[in-house]
């Protein structure tokens, strides 16, 4: 099983600056500190920016993880990519009823590695995402492409599954509807605009790529490839991975610099026009199916806490 556990700091707790601890000017009085909820509880409340923390609630308590990124597209040039993976956790009994807070755990080893949270990953490097269920579950409702990646990925790219992770993905009709094709549609729309500067700055970050093709043709592979997916999910409501022949080889030939720009934004056009007509044709329901998300939600949380005795 693939691990990426490092070196885990003790959370500090010692809060010391401002009126803790610190010597006011002659003349002001100190103001009484407020009371935290570590003094009534005992122990710190990780705060949103303590990764140390978030860490040690999602990863004992993840039911599901696995790649999101090119490898899981089949869309890899040997050498030239990181390793996107998300994951997701039923963080304890505090952080959903009590006064902590938790939603997602982001790490990074190029971040860990530079030294800073903007650092650029390169080949090998892992880039992971950890959602609390409920926020995960949200955005799958919504019809987010990226996590719903989750539900229809295969055996070989899983990193964990337990048994709750393996009812999630079961669960996938649920998630189905034509309300995720207005997402796939608007990030399709979105992404053409950006590769091309129509929406704010034009998208070059690989600018040896622009230099050598004339355009980022790693992003308009994946432009392009959510475009076929939101077909695929539209008339389907599933995602078939990796993507399947012959749209896997046409995509790396946009991303060897095959095609020229010109067809790839026909060929995204003509996408964006194959979306618009299934939000009125899809076979898929109007909308998700909330009521049986909800209860599969609160029954996952309630037996993960019973299992833990909290």
């Amino acid at each position: 099983m693939f691990s990426d556990a490092g070196h885990r700091k003790s959370p500090n707790s010692d809060n010391r600056g401002g009126f803790n601890g610190s010597s006011n000017p002659p003349g002001v009085k100190s103001r009484p500190r407020c009371l935290t909820i570590k003094d009534i509880r005992g122990e710190p409340i990780p705060s949103p920016s303590d990764d140390d923390s978030r860490r040690l609630i999602a990863e004992p308590t993840t039911i599901l993880r696995g790649l999101v990124g090119s490898s899981v597209h089949g869309l890899v040039l040997s050498g030239t990519d990181d390793r996107d993976e998300m994951g997701v956790c039923v963080e304890p009994r505090r952080y959903v009823v009590g006064f902590g807070k938790f939603e997602h755990w982001v790490y990074r080893t190029a971040a860990e590695r530079e030294g800073h949270a903007g650092a650029r990953s390169q080949a090998g490097d892992l880039d992971l995402t950890i959602y609390s269920l409920r926020k995960w579950a949200r955005l799958a409702l919504q019809g987010n492409p990226t996590v719903l990646l989750l539900l229809f990925l295969p055996d070989d790219a899983l990193v964990i599954r337990t048994n709750a992770g393996e009812q999630l993905q079961r669960l996938a009709p649920a998630f189905a509807s034509r309300h995720a094709g207005e997402r796939f549609l608007g990030y399709l729309e979105a992404q053409r605009q950006r590769l091309v500067g129509e929406r704010g700055q034009r998208d070059i970050n690989r600018t040896y790529l622009v230099e050598q093709f004339g355009y980022d043709t790693k992003y308009a592979m994946h432009m392009l490839r959510l475009g076929h997916q939101g077909v695929e999910f539209m008339e389907s409501g599933r995602l078939t991975l990796p993507i399947a022949e012959p749209i896997r080889t046409h995509l790396m030939d946009v991303r060897r610099g095959r095609s020229n720009l010109a067809d790839v934004l026909t060929e995204c056009t003509e996408l964006e026009l194959r979306l618009s007509d299934l939000l009125d044709s899809s076979p898929l329901p109007p909308e998700p199916d909330l009521k049986t998300v909800e209860s599969f939600v609160m029954d996952t949380y309630t037996a993960a806490w019973a299992a833990r005795h909290e």
